[in-house]
């Protein structure tokens, strides 16, 4: 007999794995930029910008849907500790995720050369930099571009850890618990 599955509304799970599937892709435009040369770096760069902060408005509109549209409720073979968990690391991923963004964003905007090196989104329109931090002290502006780097490398790191624990999470139940927890992300 097969249960009763309650699923995530189709936006709600659209909006799951766009996000999800974007930022596996920025994951891997970040880290292998520099192995496409240093003639197209600004362009990896850019491109990875472009989708940052698509993913910063992706993933407010998935706060603005969950918070206005209750999600299904964990099945109930799920433990205290791992409901718990379960909202800890989407809590955690979704500021993680927000994190990314703004560091990325600020980090960028107090790059030495941003004030004469226009951000194209994608190519298409210039995209506004933080105007104040593009225009402060040389000297401190390199402080909050390295600063702000090493926080948004360090955002990386959590993002991998979590990612791992909500896709590990979500198998366990899976295989292991023989519950459907795939198919309510899934249409």
């Amino acid at each position: 007999m097969s249960k009763l599955v309650e699923r995530y509304s189709g936006p709600a799970i659209a909006l799951h794995w766009l996000v999800g599937v974007m930022v596996i892709a920025n994951v891997c435009l970040g880290l292998l930029t520099d192995s496409f040369g240093e003639a197209n770096t600004r362009f990896m760069i850019g491109t990875h910008e472009s989708m940052g902060v698509t993913i910063l408005g992706l993933t407010i509109m998935r706060l603005l849907w969950r918070a206005t549209h209750r999600p299904p409720a964990l099945p109930a073979s799920h433990t205290v500790w791992e409901r718990r968990a379960s909202l800890a690391v989407h809590g955690l991923l979704y500021l993680v995720i927000l994190g990314l963004a703004v560091s990325g964003v600020i980090h960028d905007s107090a790059w030495n050369m941003a004030p004469e090196i226009k951000w194209r989104w994608f190519g298409v329109f210039e995209w506004p930099r933080i105007g104040w931090i593009m225009h402060l002290n040389p000297g401190i502006r390199q402080i909050v571009h390295g600063a702000f780097g090493k926080l948004h490398e360090l955002l990386a790191w959590c993002l991998y850890l979590l990612f791992f624990l909500h896709v590990a999470g979500a198998l366990k139940h899976q295989w292991f618990d023989g519950e459907p927890e795939l198919q309510r992300m899934w249409r």
